[in-house]
């Protein structure tokens, strides 16, 4: 999400000053290659380039494909193949070894519903949602573009066609995996990007420390939006974390009373105060909150659970699965900023589903490809 808020905020400056624009996207992959489909890129006809499309290697000719598309004013899908050896600039170069579809869409800020502005609604709610674009591998055919959102409740689509695939785009944000579908029009072969979309991560940091800066610069850094929450006055101040998005002088209960925790919000407990985290703690065990990590040693983690067995809270399995105590990934981090990574790391990790063990000995592709039904 960070990157479609940076492509968002590129354009409105952009449109401010009358500068036109095109957005890339990487509709397809096949093979190996350094970003995967959804991936985007704002361009404007002054040669900005905000987001990525690749690791550095297409930019230069992306850029030029833009500027074609912002002067015919027409969408176009560019191939290019990292499997040609005989190509230095995409070959051997790069050695990817994969295949790389990408479309060019001018925004036109006549048209309501276009790119620009369905890439808005993302940033309406903080809950997941769907985008659908639709393009030919073939480049004399029309190149559709970003046609439908969808959200739990909303749909804003401008092709019919794209309508069409709304029962898909409801079984990806059911399973929250991405999927690219065939689809014919006017008997003509088209591909669809029907793409899951999370919302942006929240993260509640309670404590405001000195250690809780670097925790905070960490995971804004990553795009997540930061709140913290302390109960001392001196410490609970917004330009002590100028990278926070809200900072709260609270109590446990007064924190969680002002914010709106579902799925997507992550809580780490660093107050230095066994009190107060005790009982957030208490009150965590009864939300959806996938992640609560807790500062300390296993020695706190193991009395606060001993602390609340004698109040008649014994923790489940699927509670303990959440709680992560001692903090982080295991590292060898002593510093606070060493502290900050491994914890960052870790909550990453853990909303994707993934170990944090070391890519070296990983033995299947980097990143799970994008699943195409016919």
């Amino acid at each position: 999400m960070k990157e479609i808020s940076n492509i968002i905020k590129a354009y409105d400056a952009a449109h401010s000053l009358g500068i036109k624009t095109a957005l890339a996207t990487v509709v397809k992959v096949e093979g190996s290659s350094y970003r995967q489909p959804g991936a985007r890129m704002l361009v404007t006809d002054e040669g900005l380039l905000t987001g990525a499309i690749s690791g550095g290697c297409l930019e230069g000719d992306a850029l030029r494909k833009a500027l074609l598309c912002i002067n015919q004013q027409q969408n176009k899908l560019i191939t290019y193949d990292t499997n040609n050896e005989d190509d230095v600039e995409f070959g051997v170069q790069l050695g990817c070894n994969g295949i790389v579809h990408i479309l060019f869409e001018y925004i036109d800020e006549t048209k309501q519903d276009n790119p620009i502005s369905l890439l808005k609604k993302l940033e309406e709610e903080l809950s997941d949602a769907v985008l659908v674009t639709i393009y030919s591998l073939k480049r004399n055919q029309e190149q559709i573009g970003t046609s439908l959102f969808y959200r739990e409740g909303v749909t804003i689509c401008n092709n019919n066609t794209a309508f069409q695939l709304l029962p898909d785009a409801e079984t990806v944000l059911k399973n929250h995996i991405s999927l690219i579908k065939q689809v014919s029009i006017e008997e003509q072969n088209h591909e669809a990007l029907i793409e899951y979309i999370s919302p942006s991560l929240q993260l509640v940091i309670a404590g405001a420390g000195n250690d809780i800066q670097p925790v905070v610069k960490a995971a804004s850094l990553i795009g997540w939006d930061v709140v913290v929450g302390d109960g001392r006055a001196t410490h609970a101040l917004p330009q002590r974390f100028p990278d926070a998005k809200q900072v709260f002088l609270a109590k446990p209960d007064e924190l969680i009373a002002q914010i709106k925790i579902n799925v997507s919000t992550c809580f780490v407990l660093m107050t230095h105060n066994y009190k107060y985290d005790l009982a957030l703690l208490k009150m965590l065990l009864e939300t959806e909150v996938p992640y609560i990590g807790i500062l300390g040693p296993k020695t706190k983690l193991n009395r606060m659970f001993d602390d609340l067995q004698q109040e008649g809270i014994i923790i489940n399995d699927a509670q303990l699965d959440r709680i992560y105590g001692p903090i982080g990934l295991d590292i060898g981090a002593e510093t606070s900023e060493e502290i900050a990574i491994s914890v960052v790391a870790e909550i990453k990790a853990v909303i994707s589903g993934k170990t944090g063990a070391s890519l070296k000995f990983k033995t299947q592709k980097i990143h799970d490809t994008t699943i195409v039904i016919q």
